[in-house]
């Protein structure tokens, strides 16, 4: 996504700097309207002549753009100076203002996004009504990669808008899933699992993928870790509580922020990433001191990709979570049941759990004791409910 904006954004300017070249202008620009303002987007002057940048806004009832597309403006002014209604704007004079070409840049409803201008700061009279309907080619043509751009950003909105109103009102749930020891049976800890109450409904991970994509998962995260974290002390004291956090937002610093407060040795942070990541040192670093405070560290999704072995091996967690993907067949194929053993291994090694992930079937369940994992957690052992289904009478 981010190369092919770059790549449209590379046309737009390479057409800026083709109709400014042609018309021998001095500054092209491509301008938004929006919120009663004129906004430009794409600049290319000849040199540092006018101080123009990306960005940068006005009063759109100030602008050259608005009266061009009102009519109160012809689309092609040769010498600013020489018309009445060009010389009413400050700018005429100010900046100034000689020759002038702009033309509307209409998308595919017929609404206009703003202008395609070129102006110079003297005057051109050899500028033609040949050169507006040139100037209009590029305009159409830039138009459908702004276009592009238009429907990104109305989308962006949309889901910024939705998230924000998520998180304002709070509408999520924390549902938790009971982590089971298999040596005996006895329920150790709760994995805190989000469950969305906003439309539109779907699976919490892609919540938390559209909310990374607009730069609101930290505040997502954080906000679920403290709604899951205010009934730590209504559970057993000897009993964990396991809460999720990305990379990114281990690496913000602000987990020391979100624990403080709540004992550490009662909790379990599973690091999710399903790639790999940039610096696992830094990921260390910074966990070193909630570490030393008693949080252990898991990694969920083991066995389901190379990444999955990656944080094992960097992060050195306490615990490693057998993805579902490897449980789900781990009674039928002899495979799995072996990438499991080898984990299982791996862990005694050096000194980790094991936790098994989505047992469903008491078949699983057998191969998994067979194999002596530490624990397990699935539909089987305990569905995620509310904190209310495992509070004590």
């Amino acid at each position: 996504m981010a190369n092919h904006q770059r790549s449209a954004d590379d046309l737009v300017l390479d057409a800026l700097r083709s109709m400014r070249t042609l018309v021998h202008m001095e500054v092209a620009f491509i301008s938004q309207f929006k919120d009663g303002r004129r906004i430009f987007r794409y600049v290319d002057p000849l040199g540092a002549v006018v101080p123009l940048r990306v960005g940068d806004s006005d009063p759109l009832e100030e602008s050259y753009c608005q009266r061009v597309i009102d009519g109160r403006l012809p689309e092609l002014i040769q010498d600013a100076m020489q018309h009445a209604e060009a010389r009413k704007l400050p700018a005429t004079a100010a900046v100034p203002v000689g020759a002038h070409l702009s033309v509307p840049i209409r998308l595919s409803d017929g609404g206009i996004y703003g202008t395609f201008c070129c102006f110079s700061r003297t005057a051109d009279f050899a500028l033609s009504a040949r050169d507006v309907e040139t100037m209009r080619c590029f305009a159409d043509i830039t138009a459908k990669f702004i276009e592009r751009q238009v429907a990104e950003e109305n989308r962006r909105e949309v889901l910024v808008a939705r998230h924000t109103g998520v998180l304002n009102a709070e509408r999520f749930a924390i549902v938790y899933q009971p982590i089971v020891r298999l040596l005996d049976g006895r329920v150790t800890g709760y994995e805190a699992l989000t469950r969305f109450l906003a439309e539109p409904v779907r699976t919490p991970d892609l919540w938390f993928d559209e909310a990374q994509e607009i730069g609101l998962q930290q505040r997502l995260e954080l906000a679920v870790i403290d709604k899951a974290l205010r009934n730590l002390r209504r559970l057993p004291e000897d009993s964990y509580i396991s809460i999720n956090a990305s990379p990114a937002t281990v690496l913000s610093g602000a987990l020391d922020a979100a624990l403080a407060g709540h004992p550490c040795e009662r909790l379990m942070l599973e690091v999710t990433e399903h790639s790999s990541v940039d610096d696992y040192a830094r990921i260390v670093q910074a966990l070193a001191p909630l570490r030393r405070r008693g949080l252990r560290l898991a990694v969920d999704d083991a066995g389901a990709g190379f990444a999955s072995f990656r944080h094992i091996l960097e992060l050195k967690p306490d615990v490693i979570k057998l993805d579902v993907s490897l449980i789900r067949q781990i009674d039928t194929d002899t495979g799995h049941r072996a990438l499991a053993a080898a984990l299982v291994r791996f862990a005694q090694e050096t000194k980790s759990e094991v936790v098994a992930e989505g047992v469903e079937s008491e078949a699983e369940l057998a191969i998994l004791r067979d194999l002596h994992v530490d624990k397990a957690q699935g539909y089987l052992l305990g569905r995620p409910a509310p904190i209310e289904s495992f509070l004590q009478e």
